[in-house]
C-alpha cells in the first residue's frame, strides 16, 4: 500500500491563521441565508433553518412559481442554476441566460438583464451566481457569466457596473497567452470570493486544440487579472517534467469547471480540475499531466500552490472532477482536523487534512494495465482511497446484468430504428471489455461504469458541519465508450473531411452523428441548413455547442463539405493533414436494453449518507424510480439524477434532480422518504433554502430538458402552512 506520490507539502504556508475558531456552523450569516452557491463558501449544502423539520415537511405547500422564460421552440434548454437569496431578493438565472431578481417571499420580478452581446456558444446553462458586498462606499454586485463575458451587476437596479471591466464586463478568453480570438471559453459554474477577489475557473473545449484551463483571479472593483495559476505548468514551474516539453504552447484543458471551495478564515482557496484535451485519447500528453483531475489547496491571495492531489494519473477516461470539494470538520481520536472532502464520477470519496494535504484514510495507487492504442502511454498505477467504500458499484459484470436475454441498444450510440436486430444485452456484453476503473480505452469497446456523468457530477454532496455527515446522490449506469482509428496514424482510408468530423463533432452528436439525446443528428443536417449557416454554427457555436474558433477556415470547410457530401476525395495519408490525431470516438454512449432501462440490476440512481468520521455507511436508498417499469420485484428503482441535495438543521434532505420530475424529501438520519412533490419540468438543480419574515422557503428551478425529458422555465417555491 502506498499514498500516491503527487500529493505535496508546503508547510511554512498553511499555518497561517491555523489557530482559528471551530470550524462548526456557529455563524448564522452564512447558514440561514443563502448568499453563496451551495449556501455558503465551503459548499456545505447546509442551512440552519429548522421551522421545516421531519414532523411537518409533509405539510409543505407550493406558495409561489415564477414562470422565468427563455424557452426556445425547437430547442431543448436547461435551467441548472442554485439561486441566491441575498436580503430577501432572490437572483437567478433562465434558460437563455438572462438574469432576474425576484421577491423572495412572493415571487414578482424586481428586474432583469440581458446580455447586450451574447456569446452563441454559452453551452445553455448557469449554474448559479457569486455575491460580494460592499463593506465601504462601492456598490454590492452579482457576478454572472453569459458565454465568453462576466459581468458586474449591479445587486439594486441590474444593471452592469460601468467601472468594472469594459464598462461593466470583462473577457474570459483574455489573459490566458493564446490569441484570445482563437480561443472557446466560458463559465458555466461560479468562482469563489475572497475579500476583493473574484477567483473563477472557466470551462473550455474537450477535444484537441482546445483553450488552456488556467485559474484567475480577478479584482472585484476593477476587473483586473491579479494572479494566474497555470494549470499546465510553464518552465520553471511545479509540475512542467509531468508533460511534454512544449505542452503548455499547445495542450487545453486541465481546467475547473466545476467550481470552488473557499476558507475564507484561513485565505485557502479549494479548486478541482478536470481532465486535460484531448479527454479520451493522451497520446500527445505523454506523463502524469499536473494539474489536470488534481484537487488544488492554492493561497487566495497570492494563487501559489500550497498542497495537491491528483486523482487521476494521464486521465484517458474524461474523470473530472465534477464539483466543488465539501470544507468541514472530522472527529479522529477526540481531535477537531479542518478536512476537505472531494467527490468523483467514479464512486470515491477522497478527504484529507486541508491544512497539509495528508489523506485521513488510506489511498492506495493500484497497477493497470498499458493501452493498445499507438502512441498511447497509460499511467502505470491510478490512486483510489480504501475507505469510504465507493458509493457507486465498480464493475459491470454478467451476473450483475438486469436482464441479458434483452435486445441490447447503446444509447446515443446506434440509430434506434436498429435496435432490434442488435445483440443480446448478454451478447453484447461479452463482445467489449469490463473489467472496472481505469481500463484504457480501445477499438473494440470498453464498458465506463460507473458512466462519464458519474457516480457523482457537478451537483456535488452535501455535508453537515455539526457531524460530519456526507449526503451524496449517485447514478449507476454503464458506458460503452470506443475510439476509431484515423489517418495518417491511425491508418484509415476516410477522406480528411470525415476525419475531422469525427474529431470535433461525434463525441456530442453520436459516432455515426445520429444524433444523441437533446441533441441533433447531423446526417441530413444538409437539408435544414445552409452550408454558410454550418459554418458559421461551428465557428461561433449555437445554444448547447460550443464555438470552435481554433479550428482553420480550411478545417471548417472539409467539415461542412463532408456533412453536405459535397467533398471532393482526399487521400488521408497526404500532408494536407492539419491535426496529427489518429483517433476520434466512434462510441459514447450509455448502455441500455430496447426499453431504454440501464442493463444493470436495479437501483440506478441513488443517495447515500457516509460519515466521513469513521468512512462507515449510515444508509443508501435508491433515488426516483423510473415510471415505465412494471416489476414487481423492484418497487422504487432509482433512476439517473442531475443536481445536488440541501440538507437543514431540521434533519431534512430536500433533492429534485431526477429523471421523474419529482421534488423529494429525506429524513436525514433514517434515509425515509418523508415528502414530493410532482414539478411541471424536471428540477436538474440544487435547491436552496431561506427565510423570509421568519418563514422558511423552499425553492427549485425546474428547467427540465436533460435525459429526453421536456423544457421548462419554472421557479417553484415551498413553505409552510402559515397560521392565521
Amino acid at each position: 500500500m502506498k499514498v500516491s506520490p503527487y500529493c505535496f507539502i508546503l508547510i511554512g504556508i498553511i499555518f497561517i491563521n491555523c489557530a482559528k475558531t471551530s470550524d462548526h456552523p456557529s455563524n448564522k450569516e452564512y447558514h440561514n441565508t443563502w448568499q453563496h452557491y451551495l449556501g455558503d463558501p465551503e459548499r456545505s449544502h447546509y442551512s440552519t433553518l429548522n421551522e421545516i423539520d421531519t414532523l411537518n415537511v409533509n405539510d409543505l405547500q407550493l406558495v409561489w412559481k415564477y414562470k422565468s422564460g427563455g424557452i426556445q421552440e425547437g430547442r431543448t434548454t436547461q435551467i441548472q442554476t442554485n439561486p441566491l437569496i441575498v436580503d430577501e431578493v432572490l437572483y437567478g438565472v433562465n434558460a437563455a441566460i438572462e438574469l432576474f431578481a425576484i421577491n423572495a417571499g412572493t415571487g414578482k420580478e424586481i428586474w432583469r438583464f440581458n446580455a447586450s452581446s451574447k456569446d452563441n456558444s454559452g453551452l445553455g446553462v448557469n449554474r448559479g451566481l457569486v455575491f460580494w458586498k460592499s463593506e465601504k462606499d462601492e456598490k454590492s454586485r452579482i457576478f454572472f457569466t453569459s458565454g465568453f463575458k462576466l459581468f458586474a451587476i449591479d445587486i439594486e437596479n441590474g444593471r452592469p457596473i460601468s467601472s468594472f471591466g469594459n464598462k461593466g464586463s470583462i473577457d474570459l478568453r483574455e489573459g490566458l497567452g493564446r490569441n484570445p480570438e482563437q480561443l472557446s471559453v466560458v463559465s458555466n459554474t461560479p468562482g469563489a470570493i475572497y475579500k476583493n477577489l473574484l477567483i473563477q475557473g472557466t470551462r473550455v473545449g474537450e477535444g484537441p486544440g482546445s483553450s488552456p484551463g488556467h485559474i484567475r483571479a480577478y479584482n472585484v472593483l476593477t476587473g483586473e487579472i491579479e494572479w494566474t495559476f497555470h494549470t499546465i505548468p510553464q518552465p520553471d514551474e511545479f509540475g512542467y517534467e509531468t508533460w511534454p516539453k512544449d505542452a503548455y504552447k499547445t495542450v487545453g484543458g486541465a481546467n475547473s469547471w466545476a467550481g470552488m471551495a473557499m476558507d475564507t478564515e484561513r485565505g485557502i482557496v479549494y479548486i478541482p480540475t478536470g481532465s486535460a484535451a484531448f479527454d479520451w485519447y493522451g497520446g500527445d500528453r505523454t506523463g502524469s499531466n499536473l494539474f489536470a483531475n488534481s484537487l488544488l489547496a492554492l493561497n487566495a491571495k497570492t494563487g501559489e500552490r500550497i498542497w495537491h492531489f491528483q486523482m487521476v494519473h494521464h486521465d484517458m477516461w474524461d474523470r473530472d472532477l465534477p464539483a466543488p470539494p465539501n470544507l468541514f470538520t472530522i472527529k479522529r481520536d477526540g481531535k477537531d482536523i479542518p478536512a476537505a472532502a472531494q467527490v468523483t464520477k467514479s464512486g470515491h470519496v477522497f478527504v484529507f487534512n486541508r491544512l497539509t494535504g495528508k489523506p485521513l484514510f488510506p489511498i492506495e495507487e493500484k497497477k493497470y494495465p498499458s493501452s493498445k492504442l499507438i502512441r498511447e502511454q497509460a499511467f502505470a498505477t491510478q490512486p483510489l482511497p480504501l475507505k469510504p467504500k465507493p458509493f457507486a458499484r465498480q464493475i459491470l459484470t454478467a451476473d450483475n446484468l438486469y436482464d441479458p436475454n434483452r435486445k441490447a441498444f447503446v444509447d446515443d450510440l446506434v440509430d434506434k430504428t436498429e435496435k432490434y436486430d442488435a445483440p443480446t444485452v448478454l451478447e453484447k456484453f461479452n463482445s467489449i471489455t469490463s473489467q472496472g476503473q481505469f481500463i484504457p480505452i480501445d477499438t473494440t469497446g470498453v464498458v465506463l461504469y460507473p458512466g462519464a456523468d458519474g457516480g457523482a457530477e457537478w451537483g456535488g454532496a452535501a455535508l453537515d458541519p455539526t457531524t460530519g455527515v456526507m449526503y451524496v446522490n449517485s447514478n449507476e449506469m454503464a458506458w460503452i465508450i470506443k475510439m476509431k482509428a484515423l489517418g495518417p496514424n491511425g491508418k484509415n482510408q476516410q477522406s480528411l473531411g470525415e476525419s475531422l468530423t469525427q474529431i470535433h463533432c461525434a463525441r456530442c452528436h453520436g459516432g455515426e452523428l445520429q444524433g444523441l439525446t437533446g441533441i441533433p443528428e447531423l446526417k441530413n443536417v444538409k437539408l435544414r441548413l445552409s452550408i454558410d449557416s454550418i459554418k458559421t454554427i461551428i465557428l461561433t457555436g449555437k445554444g448547447a455547442m460550443p464555438a470552435m474558433p481554433n479550428l482553420a477556415e480550411e478545417e471548417i470547410n472539409e467539415i461542412t463539405h463532408f456533412l453536405t457530401k459535397l467533398e471532393k476525395e482526399t487521400d488521408h495519408r497526404a500532408d494536407k493533414i492539419i491535426l496529427d490525431v489518429p483517433y476520434a470516438l466512434s462510441g459514447f454512449g450509455r448502455f441500455k436494453d430496447d426499453r431504454g432501462f440501464p442493463v444493470v440490476k436495479p437501483p440506478w440512481g441513488t443517495l447515500n449518507a457516509i460519515d466521513l468520521n469513521t468512512g462507515e455507511y449510515l444508509w443508501k436508498v435508491p433515488l426516483g424510480h423510473e415510471k415505465k417499469l412494471n416489476d414487481p420485484n423492484v418497487p422504487v428503482s432509482g433512476i439517473e439524477n442531475y443536481g445536488g441535495p440541501v440538507i437543514t438543521e431540521g434533519g431534512v434532505l430536500f433533492i429534485a434532480a431526477t429523471k421523474d420530475e419529482k421534488i423529494r424529501a429525506f429524513n436525514m438520519k433514517t434515509g425515509t422518504l418523508l415528502w414530493q412533490d410532482n414539478l411541471p419540468a424536471g428540477g436538474y438543480a440544487t435547491p436552496a433554502t431561506y427565510e423570509v419574515d421568519g418563514r422558511q422557503y423552499l425553492v427549485i428551478a425546474c428547467g427540465g430538458g436533460k435525459m429526453g425529458t421536456h423544457s421548462g422555465d419554472e421557479y417553484r417555491a415551498y413553505a409552510l402552512e402559515q397560521m392565521n
